[in-house]
């Protein structure tokens, strides 16, 4: 993955983002520390990476919609710098996954991205019998596998929906 360009970010961005390695940081007013990172999945057919935001005090967060953009922005340059697929699991910390989901959803498609971006997501079990997990995937319209991508996304949702414990 191409290294993301946190002074490009801080242009845009609400709140100050910066690296460390290859994670990147910010902390809202509330002093909240979120971790972004992305890891490479390993799959034969596509360049695909899993972002992953995370609470790293695991202090309650307010409705804050400057985490919204800051999170929005840093997803821009991502693609800006990556041509490639992103995916994202909402953490079940706390049990909070599909609240996590519907913010998630509420803050991409506030920003109008769904103009750019295929965002899908998908309800599958969890490892834990009885449990859902949520995950998404974002690609570019213009990515030339989106479609296979998107196909590839439903195939495999679709068998950890339906796997038997």
């Amino acid at each position: 993955m191409n290294r993301l360009d946190v002074n490009y970010i801080n242009i845009f961005s609400d709140y100050t983002v910066w690296a460390e390695g290859d994670n990147l940081y910010f902390v809202t007013d509330y002093d909240i520390k979120y971790l972004v990172c992305f890891d490479k999945e390993e799959t034969p057919r596509f360049n695909a990476y899993w972002f992953s935001l995370a609470n790293m005090n695991q202090k309650d967060s307010p409705r804050d919609a400057k985490v919204a953009q800051t999170v929005l922005c840093i997803i821009e340059e991502f693609f800006r710098t990556n041509p490639d697929i992103m995916l994202y699991m909402c953490s079940t910390v706390g049990d909070q996954q599909a609240q996590r989901a519907r913010l998630f959803s509420f803050w991409f498609n506030k920003a109008g991205q769904q103009e750019r971006y295929y965002f899908k997501t998908a309800e599958v079990k969890g490892e834990i019998p009885g449990t859902k997990e949520y995950v998404a995937i974002i690609i570019p319209r213009n990515h030339p596998q989106a479609e296979e991508a998107l196909a590839y996304f439903d195939a495999e949702t679709s068998m950890f929906s339906t796997m038997k414990p």
